[in-house]
Protein backbone atom coordinates (compact mmCIF):
# COMPACT_ATOMS: atom_id res chain seq x y z
CA UNK A 1 0.00 0.00 0.00
CA UNK A 2 1.36 3.69 -1.20
CA UNK A 3 -1.43 5.60 -0.02
CA UNK A 4 -4.79 6.16 1.10
CA UNK A 5 -6.34 5.68 -2.47
CA UNK A 6 -4.96 2.25 -2.81
CA UNK A 7 -7.30 -0.90 -2.39
CA UNK A 8 -8.47 -4.48 -0.90
CA UNK A 9 -10.18 -6.61 -3.04
CA UNK A 10 -13.50 -8.23 -0.97
CA UNK A 11 -14.73 -11.83 -1.77
CA UNK A 12 -16.91 -10.65 -4.05
CA UNK A 13 -14.65 -8.22 -6.06
CA UNK A 14 -15.11 -4.66 -4.73
CA UNK A 15 -12.71 -2.46 -4.24
CA UNK A 16 -12.49 -1.08 -0.88
CA UNK A 17 -10.44 1.87 0.24
CA UNK A 18 -7.37 0.66 2.81
CA UNK A 19 -8.24 3.75 5.01
CA UNK A 20 -11.49 5.38 6.41
CA UNK A 21 -13.00 7.32 8.61
CA UNK A 22 -15.30 6.63 11.47
CA UNK A 23 -18.11 9.58 11.94
CA UNK A 24 -19.30 8.23 15.51
CA UNK A 25 -19.73 11.56 17.27
CA UNK A 26 -18.55 13.21 14.16
CA UNK A 27 -21.56 15.80 14.24
CA UNK A 28 -21.40 16.87 17.83
CA UNK A 29 -23.84 20.09 17.59
CA UNK A 30 -25.25 18.99 14.45
CA UNK A 31 -23.45 19.98 12.05
CA UNK A 32 -21.24 18.31 8.98
CA UNK A 33 -18.29 20.63 9.38
CA UNK A 34 -16.00 17.73 10.76
CA UNK A 35 -16.93 15.61 8.18
CA UNK A 36 -16.48 17.93 5.79
CA UNK A 37 -12.90 18.53 6.59
CA UNK A 38 -12.73 15.09 6.35
CA UNK A 39 -13.40 15.06 2.56
CA UNK A 40 -11.72 17.86 2.41
CA UNK A 41 -8.22 15.89 3.48
CA UNK A 42 -9.03 13.27 0.65
CA UNK A 43 -11.32 11.18 2.87
CA UNK A 44 -14.29 9.38 0.68
CA UNK A 45 -14.19 5.91 2.86
CA UNK A 46 -17.20 7.22 5.14
CA UNK A 47 -18.19 4.89 8.22
CA UNK A 48 -21.30 5.56 10.04
CA UNK A 49 -24.39 3.75 11.37
CA UNK A 50 -28.15 4.13 12.28
CA UNK A 51 -26.75 4.02 15.82
CA UNK A 52 -24.08 6.70 15.27
CA UNK A 53 -26.85 9.33 14.00
CA UNK A 54 -24.65 10.43 11.61
CA UNK A 55 -25.88 9.60 8.31
CA UNK A 56 -27.90 12.68 7.95
CA UNK A 57 -24.81 14.65 8.06
CA UNK A 58 -22.52 12.39 6.27
CA UNK A 59 -25.18 12.79 2.95
CA UNK A 60 -25.38 16.36 3.37
CA UNK A 61 -21.90 16.77 3.59
CA UNK A 62 -20.90 14.46 0.26
CA UNK A 63 -23.79 16.12 -1.45
CA UNK A 64 -22.45 19.76 -0.71
CA UNK A 65 -18.54 18.21 -1.83
CA UNK A 66 -19.28 18.69 -5.28
CA UNK A 67 -17.60 15.14 -6.24
CA UNK A 68 -19.38 12.48 -7.61
CA UNK A 69 -20.87 9.67 -5.17
CA UNK A 70 -19.47 6.92 -7.27
CA UNK A 71 -15.82 8.27 -6.04
CA UNK A 72 -17.54 7.56 -2.20
CA UNK A 73 -17.40 4.48 -0.23
CA UNK A 74 -20.29 4.42 2.00
CA UNK A 75 -20.97 2.32 5.14
CA UNK A 76 -23.55 1.83 7.20
CA UNK A 77 -25.00 -0.55 9.46
CA UNK A 78 -28.17 -2.03 11.09
CA UNK A 79 -28.53 -1.80 14.93
CA UNK A 80 -29.75 -3.86 17.81
CA UNK A 81 -33.13 -3.24 18.00
CA UNK A 82 -33.17 -2.95 14.34
CA UNK A 83 -32.52 -6.55 13.81
CA UNK A 84 -34.99 -9.48 11.82
CA UNK A 85 -35.91 -9.49 8.31
CA UNK A 86 -38.43 -6.98 8.13
CA UNK A 87 -36.45 -4.86 10.70
CA UNK A 88 -33.39 -4.52 8.33
CA UNK A 89 -34.94 -3.85 5.51
CA UNK A 90 -37.23 -1.50 7.04
CA UNK A 91 -33.68 -0.24 8.66
CA UNK A 92 -31.91 0.31 4.99
CA UNK A 93 -34.73 2.22 3.39
CA UNK A 94 -34.10 5.03 6.46
CA UNK A 95 -30.83 4.64 6.06
CA UNK A 96 -30.28 5.46 2.13
CA UNK A 97 -32.95 8.07 2.77
CA UNK A 98 -30.96 9.63 5.63
CA UNK A 99 -27.47 9.63 3.12
CA UNK A 100 -29.26 10.51 0.36
CA UNK A 101 -28.11 7.74 -1.92
CA UNK A 102 -30.29 5.03 -3.56
CA UNK A 103 -27.30 2.43 -2.77
CA UNK A 104 -25.26 1.47 -0.21
CA UNK A 105 -21.30 0.37 -1.01
CA UNK A 106 -21.58 -1.91 2.18
CA UNK A 107 -24.13 -2.62 4.95
CA UNK A 108 -23.14 -4.60 8.42
CA UNK A 109 -25.08 -6.18 10.78
CA UNK A 110 -23.46 -3.94 14.29
CA UNK A 111 -23.94 -6.71 16.78
CA UNK A 112 -24.69 -10.71 16.59
CA UNK A 113 -26.77 -9.88 19.68
CA UNK A 114 -29.58 -7.43 20.87
CA UNK A 115 -28.03 -8.25 24.33
CA UNK A 116 -25.80 -10.32 26.20
CA UNK A 117 -28.82 -12.82 27.74
CA UNK A 118 -31.01 -12.71 24.12
CA UNK A 119 -31.12 -17.14 23.58
CA UNK A 120 -32.91 -16.72 20.06
CA UNK A 121 -29.72 -14.95 18.42
CA UNK A 122 -29.00 -17.33 16.05
CA UNK A 123 -31.83 -17.46 14.10
CA UNK A 124 -32.53 -13.33 14.69
CA UNK A 125 -28.46 -12.96 12.97
CA UNK A 126 -29.94 -15.83 10.39
CA UNK A 127 -32.90 -13.45 9.70
CA UNK A 128 -31.38 -10.01 9.44
CA UNK A 129 -28.85 -11.95 7.07
CA UNK A 130 -31.47 -13.07 4.48
CA UNK A 131 -32.58 -9.03 4.54
CA UNK A 132 -28.99 -8.39 3.66
CA UNK A 133 -28.88 -11.17 1.29
CA UNK A 134 -32.07 -9.90 -0.19
CA UNK A 135 -30.45 -6.28 -0.69
CA UNK A 136 -27.39 -7.78 -2.18
CA UNK A 137 -29.07 -9.65 -5.07
CA UNK A 138 -31.06 -6.38 -5.79
CA UNK A 139 -28.01 -4.61 -5.82
CA UNK A 140 -28.85 -2.32 -3.78
CA UNK A 141 -25.72 -2.69 -1.81
CA UNK A 142 -22.57 -3.71 -3.14
CA UNK A 143 -21.23 -5.74 -0.93
CA UNK A 144 -22.83 -7.11 2.96
CA UNK A 145 -20.63 -7.95 6.13
CA UNK A 146 -20.91 -7.82 9.95
CA UNK A 147 -19.31 -6.16 12.98
CA UNK A 148 -18.47 -7.23 16.31
CA UNK A 149 -19.02 -11.40 15.08
CA UNK A 150 -16.70 -13.38 17.31
CA UNK A 151 -16.33 -17.31 15.11
CA UNK A 152 -19.10 -18.70 17.27
CA UNK A 153 -21.04 -16.14 15.89
CA UNK A 154 -19.67 -16.49 12.60
CA UNK A 155 -20.03 -20.41 11.93
CA UNK A 156 -23.91 -19.65 12.78
CA UNK A 157 -24.18 -17.39 9.40
CA UNK A 158 -21.52 -19.69 7.39
CA UNK A 159 -23.85 -22.63 8.11
CA UNK A 160 -26.98 -21.54 6.54
CA UNK A 161 -26.02 -18.38 4.50
CA UNK A 162 -25.97 -17.76 0.65
CA UNK A 163 -23.41 -15.15 0.42
CA UNK A 164 -20.24 -14.59 2.86
CA UNK A 165 -20.17 -11.95 4.78
CA UNK A 166 -17.19 -9.59 2.95
CA UNK A 167 -16.15 -7.94 5.70
CA UNK A 168 -15.92 -8.24 9.93
CA UNK A 169 -15.39 -4.90 11.63
CA UNK A 170 -13.83 -5.32 15.30
CA UNK A 171 -12.25 -3.37 17.68
CA UNK A 172 -8.66 -3.81 17.29
CA UNK A 173 -5.50 -1.80 18.06
CA UNK A 174 -2.48 -3.00 20.03
CA UNK A 175 -2.99 -4.16 23.31
CA UNK A 176 -6.46 -5.77 21.79
CA UNK A 177 -5.56 -7.63 18.75
CA UNK A 178 -8.04 -9.98 18.68
CA UNK A 179 -5.97 -12.66 17.38
CA UNK A 180 -8.41 -15.60 17.61
CA UNK A 181 -11.03 -13.61 15.16
CA UNK A 182 -8.77 -11.84 12.69
CA UNK A 183 -7.21 -15.18 11.96
CA UNK A 184 -10.64 -16.94 11.38
CA UNK A 185 -11.68 -14.09 8.87
CA UNK A 186 -8.71 -13.91 7.01
CA UNK A 187 -8.39 -17.46 6.98
CA UNK A 188 -11.74 -17.77 4.87
CA UNK A 189 -11.46 -14.29 2.82
CA UNK A 190 -12.99 -12.12 5.37
CA UNK A 191 -11.70 -8.77 5.05
CA UNK A 192 -11.45 -7.28 8.72
CA UNK A 193 -11.94 -3.42 9.47
CA UNK A 194 -10.42 -1.94 13.23
CA UNK A 195 -12.53 0.33 14.83
CA UNK A 196 -10.96 2.23 17.47
CA UNK A 197 -8.00 1.15 15.90
CA UNK A 198 -6.23 4.04 17.77
CA UNK A 199 -7.28 2.21 21.19
CA UNK A 200 -7.41 5.08 24.02
CA UNK A 201 -5.25 6.74 25.47
CA UNK A 202 -3.13 3.88 27.70
CA UNK A 203 -2.42 2.74 24.29
CA UNK A 204 -1.09 6.33 23.12
CA UNK A 205 0.78 6.66 26.15
CA UNK A 206 2.32 3.00 26.31
CA UNK A 207 6.21 2.90 26.65
CA UNK A 208 6.81 0.30 23.45
CA UNK A 209 4.33 2.31 21.02
CA UNK A 210 6.40 5.85 22.36
CA UNK A 211 9.29 3.98 21.59
CA UNK A 212 8.38 2.69 18.34
CA UNK A 213 7.02 6.51 17.63
CA UNK A 214 10.27 8.36 18.61
CA UNK A 215 12.48 5.42 16.27
CA UNK A 216 10.28 5.89 13.09
CA UNK A 217 9.68 9.89 13.96
CA UNK A 218 5.65 9.72 13.80
CA UNK A 219 3.43 10.36 16.26
CA UNK A 220 1.77 6.69 18.28
CA UNK A 221 -1.65 7.32 16.54
CA UNK A 222 0.38 6.34 13.36
CA UNK A 223 1.90 3.51 15.04
CA UNK A 224 -1.29 2.24 15.55
CA UNK A 225 -2.39 2.61 12.14
CA UNK A 226 0.26 1.37 10.44
CA UNK A 227 0.13 -1.64 12.85
CA UNK A 228 -3.18 -2.41 11.20
CA UNK A 229 -2.44 -1.91 7.50
CA UNK A 230 0.62 -4.42 8.10
CA UNK A 231 -1.91 -6.94 9.74
CA UNK A 232 -3.75 -6.29 6.16
CA UNK A 233 -6.66 -4.67 8.08
CA UNK A 234 -8.74 -1.64 7.13
CA UNK A 235 -8.50 0.86 10.32
CA UNK A 236 -10.88 3.35 10.44
CA UNK A 237 -9.57 6.47 12.71
CA UNK A 238 -12.14 9.20 13.81
CA UNK A 239 -10.55 12.61 14.60
CA UNK A 240 -11.84 15.79 14.78
CA UNK A 241 -8.97 18.73 13.58
CA UNK A 242 -7.65 18.45 10.19
CA UNK A 243 -4.45 17.96 11.27
CA UNK A 244 -4.83 14.76 12.55
CA UNK A 245 -6.97 13.78 10.15
CA UNK A 246 -3.81 14.65 8.09
CA UNK A 247 -1.84 12.86 10.13
CA UNK A 248 -3.33 9.79 9.95
CA UNK A 249 -3.16 9.36 6.20
CA UNK A 250 0.59 9.83 6.93
CA UNK A 251 1.22 5.91 7.41
CA UNK A 252 2.53 5.06 4.15
CA UNK A 253 6.24 6.42 3.62
CA UNK A 254 7.52 3.55 6.83
CA UNK A 255 7.18 0.02 7.52
CA UNK A 256 7.58 -1.45 11.25
CA UNK A 257 10.06 -4.56 11.02
CA UNK A 258 8.51 -8.14 11.78
CA UNK A 259 10.07 -7.56 15.19
CA UNK A 260 8.40 -4.69 15.76
CA UNK A 261 5.11 -5.86 15.02
CA UNK A 262 5.86 -9.23 17.11
CA UNK A 263 5.99 -6.49 20.10
CA UNK A 264 3.03 -4.58 19.16
CA UNK A 265 1.62 -8.40 18.95
CA UNK A 266 2.41 -9.50 22.65
CA UNK A 267 2.53 -6.40 24.36
CA UNK A 268 0.44 -6.09 27.56
CA UNK A 269 -3.55 -5.72 27.17
CA UNK A 270 -4.56 -1.78 26.96
CA UNK A 271 -7.08 0.07 25.84
CA UNK A 272 -10.15 -2.24 25.37
CA UNK A 273 -13.19 0.01 24.94
CA UNK A 274 -15.47 -2.59 27.34
CA UNK A 275 -17.49 -3.98 24.76
CA UNK A 276 -18.07 -7.53 24.18
CA UNK A 277 -21.03 -8.97 22.39
CA UNK A 278 -21.14 -11.64 24.74
CA UNK A 279 -21.12 -9.75 27.61
CA UNK A 280 -22.44 -6.96 29.86
CA UNK A 281 -20.62 -3.81 29.18
CA UNK A 282 -17.47 -3.22 31.40
CA UNK A 283 -16.34 0.08 32.43
CA UNK A 284 -12.40 0.66 31.92
CA UNK A 285 -10.70 3.63 32.53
Amino acid sequence: MKSMKETWRLNNGVQIPCLGFGTYKAAEGSTSEIIKTAIRCGYRYLDTASFYETETYVGEAVAESGIRREEFFLVSKVWKDEMGYDGTLRAFERTLENLGTDYLDLYLIHWPKPSPDTKEWKQLDVETWKAMEKLYREKRVRAIGVSNFLPHHMENLLSSCEVVPAVDQLEFHPGYSQEAAVCYCQERGILVQAWSPLGRKRVMDDELVEELAKAHHVTPAQICLRYALQKGIVPIPKASSEERMKNNQDIFDFELTGLEMSELDTMPPAGWSGEHPDRDRVKVC
